[in-house]
């Protein structure tokens, strides 16, 4: 879920460019009905936070390493099975 804080943040910067000036009459609405579109759009987006990013991405380095170590065992059993095969005939 995104972080709250920087959905009021980009609301207030958005109230801030469209009035240009102080206070407004329906300025709080208009803050309140822009920060529900952020929300909204944000959460069709489906994003995911920082932490959670790199969480897996260190979860997929493991993996891959482990996978890595895993093909370097095949061929080495592959090597020995095709020599004892040689030594066999």
């Amino acid at each position: 879920m995104i972080n709250q804080k920087l959905i009021e943040g980009l609301t207030e910067q958005f109230s801030q460019l469209m009035s240009g000036q102080g206070a407004l009459p329906g300025q709080e609405a208009m803050k309140q009905q822009i920060s529900a579109i952020l929300q909204g759009t944000f959460n069709r987006m489906d994003l995911v936070t920082r932490d959670e990013f790199d969480a897996q991405a260190l979860v997929l380095q493991r993996t891959r390493e482990k996978l890595d170590a895993l093909e370097q065992q095949i061929a080495t059993l592959e090597t020995a099975m095709e020599q004892q095969g040689k030594q066999d005939s």
